[in-house]
């Protein structure tokens, strides 16, 4: 068997390039990742119970921040948590990209949760954004009372809550 040993590949044919055991391939210069692979993932936690009783957003805790590689990614924004709301009001539950005075990314489509218990819903909420740039991009979960002054909470008896963002290559 040969080898050819060169010190840059000008032309290429097909998506696979080997390498011999123990050389590296430098990337440096930059490398684009085929659609749809994870560039980066960003992840954010909180146990702090929030509570509130307006009807306007308020932050629910969790709060990250991504910077996308090209304009052409996506954002893929996963939150679990947990949310109580009381028997005579829902906790609704949103995205924004921003603060929650932002763009609101999950639209209209709000969770509700109503309980006539005192137990809390374990939630997911996850939304592809594409925020058409690569400017640093926070995303922010947060809550409101559809009853004004009846109480909804989330993070519920110090639970964990995570947001997830992902760079997903457009």
């Amino acid at each position: 068997m040969s080898t050819l040993a060169v010190n840059t590949i000008t032309a290429e044919t097909g998506n696979t390039v080997s390498l011999a055991s123990g050389k590296t391939l430098n990337a440096s210069n930059g490398f684009t990742p085929p659609a749809g692979h994870v560039i980066q993932v960003i992840q954010q936690t909180a146990t702090s119970t929030i509570s509130s009783t307006s009807n306007a957003w308020v932050t629910g805790g969790l709060a990250a921040t991504i910077t996308p590689s090209s304009a052409s990614s996506k954002i893929l924004v996963s939150v679990t948590t947990t949310v109580l709301g009381t028997p005579s009001t829902d906790a609704l539950t949103k995205i924004f990209r921003g603060t929650v005075s932002g763009t609101g990314i999950t639209g209209n489509a709000t969770t509700k949760y109503n309980h006539s218990s005192s137990e809390p819903s374990g939630i997911g909420i996850q939304i592809l954004d594409s925020p058409n740039t690569t400017s640093a991009q926070t995303y922010t979960y947060a809550i409101r009372s559809s009853v004004n002054n009846q109480q909804v909470t989330t993070q519920v008896a110090n639970t964990l809550g995570t947001i997830i963002l992902m760079e997903i290559a457009g």
